[in-house]
């Protein structure tokens, strides 16, 4: 009988296991996320994993560059702006420290991210079944 993906916390290809490498799915958020996605791409746990980190950590990114353009286009103004941009800075470093320890706990198997899990998991399940 053969299988398609390794065993639970097995060494893959790389040498990590399926919970250190959807730990470190998350560790530099989209850029580790996208090494993940193509290193880990016989295993659809992490690259779940790897695709959440992409799209949440990527769209932060996003958010945050869209914020400080705002911001400092509106003078005084943009202070508002700056505010609103730490505020997402906090909640992606609370998201990112919850993703890790979530993705220890569940020695790596698919979970959603605390919090905005419900918004990103679509998105990340299209991209990972993208990735052949």
């Amino acid at each position: 009988m053969t299988f398609s993906q390794p065993p639970a916390n097995q060494p893959q290809s790389t040498g990590l296991d399926k919970k250190t490498s959807a730990i470190l799915s998350y560790a530099l958020g989209w850029l580790t996320g996208i090494v993940f996605l193509f290193v880990g791409k016989h295993d659809p746990d992490v690259k779940f994993h790897a695709s959440q980190s992409i799209v949440f950590f990527g769209a932060v990114s996003v958010i945050n560059i869209v914020l400080s353009i705002v911001g400092s286009l509106l003078g005084v103004v943009g202070i508002i702006f700056s505010l609103a941009g730490l505020a997402v800075a906090i909640l992606a470093v609370v998201v990112w420290i919850m993703a890790m320890v979530q993705a220890n706990n569940t020695g790596g198997v698919r979970a959603e991210l605390p919090v905005v899990g419900k918004f990103v998991a679509p998105y990340a399940q299209r991209l990972a079944d993208s990735v052949k």
